[in-house]
């Protein structure tokens, strides 16, 4: 039997003005609700997200950050950040985005649903505590991370995150920590330029950061080799109560701000390691990039493919993995090995 999905749902996300040549644009959320309508009719729980409280985005963000965004309701249009540009109803995307999450969360935890993929937007893996950054506003994923330990109890989180690009505002948030396991594949030489592999974690996080460069000539079975030698024996080593995914699919080979060449393919087979090495333990998906909006709902598509799959075909691992990849895996486990966490 396939797993229990649920998504978000609310038009109030293409609220969120960013301009008619930004990449954040509200058609990229209006093409995956349209996929959903078209190929998930009646086979999802559909969740109309409510505004997070105050108190659960404070876990993570300033006062003053937060009061930043709420003054954006009195603007037309402003920036956040000089890459990230807010209208009249920014505020409100950006709470609903937020509270999605926290929702998603209390149904996971609620054993209501089994999977739980909030299609969401603006996106979060670059806000920091104190600002917007890279299109974010609210770190989404980390807000709903402090969430489940604090009203759910969930001792142990891991977050993957497959955007091409770094998630840097969730490896800052909690590189001390040894509760969340931040996971990350990603190109080193876009924005924001940073989560070299010897970036583990310090104090009591050491060891619960892996940072993973990928490089632009790697092939679909190249990310299969490297998750099933890298991300499932973290999973089996840390053992967590919930693995959420910072979703993003800007490594599309379609994607105009990514640099890769990845099909959508490669979505679904990394969705299946996920669902073989989690087992029963929930898992939580948030849209991150992806700037191409075809692609972009293509590939969450063949994630909710996955997910509510009768007979999912679990990949083993690849046997046509390029010398470089396996080249990288060694040198990760040689770095994270000795850490600990791995089994």
């Amino acid at each position: 039997m396939g797993l229990k999905v649920g998504v978000t749902r609310d038009d109030r996300f293409a609220e969120h003005k960013t301009g008619h040549f930004h990449p954040e644009h509200p058609r990229r959320i209006q093409q995956i609700y349209r996929m959903i309508d078209r190929e998930f009719s009646g086979r999802l729980i559909q969740v109309q997200p409510e505004p997070a409280l105050l108190e659960d985005v404070e876990r993570v963000h300033t006062p003053a950050h937060i009061r930043r965004i709420l003054k954006t309701a009195e603007m037309h249009i402003t920036s956040l950040a000089p890459d990230t540009p807010a209208s009249a109803m920014t505020y409100m995307a950006a709470w609903l985005a937020a509270g999605a999450c926290l929702q998603g969360v209390d149904l996971l935890m609620a054993r209501k649903c089994d999977a739980f993929f909030a299609t969401i937007r603006p996106p979060g893996h670059h806000a920091l505590p104190d600002r917007s950054a890279g299109f974010c506003v609210f770190n989404n994923i980390a807000v709903a991370a402090e969430y489940a330990m604090a009203r759910h109890n969930a001792g142990r989180i891991l977050i993957a995150d497959w955007d091409v690009h770094h998630g840097n505002g969730i490896n800052d948030i909690f590189y001390e920590s040894s509760r969340v396991y931040y996971y990350s594949t990603h190109d080193l030489m876009l924005y924001p330029y940073s989560g070299e592999p010897g970036r583990t974690g310090s104090g009591k996080g050491r060891g619960y950061t892996m940072n993973i460069p990928v490089s632009r000539d790697f092939t679909d079975d190249d990310m299969v080799y490297l998750y099933e030698h890298t991300l499932v024996p973290v999973i089996k080593g840390f053992c967590p109560d919930m693995i959420m995914v910072a979703a993003g699919f800007d490594a599309h080979c379609d994607d105009p701000i990514g640099r890769c060449s990845f099909s959508e393919n490669i979505y679904a087979r990394l969705t299946r390691i996920l669902i073989r090495a989690a087992g029963a333990v929930p898992l939580f998906f948030a849209l991150e990039g992806g700037y191409e909006p075809l692609a972009l709902s293509r590939c969450v598509g063949n994630v909710l493919f996955e997910l509510t799959a009768d007979e999912p075909q679990i990949p083993g691992p690849s046997i046509a993995a390029s010398a470089e990849a396996v080249e990288l895996v060694g040198k990760i486990k040689e770095i994270h090995m000795p850490l600990g966490v791995m089994a």
